[in-house]
């Protein structure tokens, strides 16, 4: 099964690009399947990243949450599990 994780942030004021920098500089213990860093409108940052495993599988490696003074709230995180492409 294919696993998806996503991170998301929002930078302080004005740091938006230190953020997606920070994020792009975080390295998992193991290479997912696939990795993309995507940044939206008020300095957000989204970190999606691909699995081979399950859901539930707890082994599955996150991004840390960034240092206090980057971010003007805690991480968001979710899983999400493929149910297959849509021809």
């Amino acid at each position: 099964m294919t696993v998806a994780t996503m991170w998301e942030a929002r930078a302080a004021e004005g740091r938006g690009a230190e953020l997606v920098a920070w994020a792009r500089e975080q390295k998992l213990p193991e290479a997912p399947l696939r990795r993309e860093t995507f940044r939206a409108p008020q300095d957000r940052v989204l970190v999606i990243t691909w699995w081979e495993a399950s859901y539930d599988d707890s082994d599955i490696p996150e991004l840390p949450d960034p240092p206090g003074d980057l971010v003007t709230r805690p991480v968001h995180r979710w899983r999400f599990e493929s149910v297959g492409d849509t021809p």
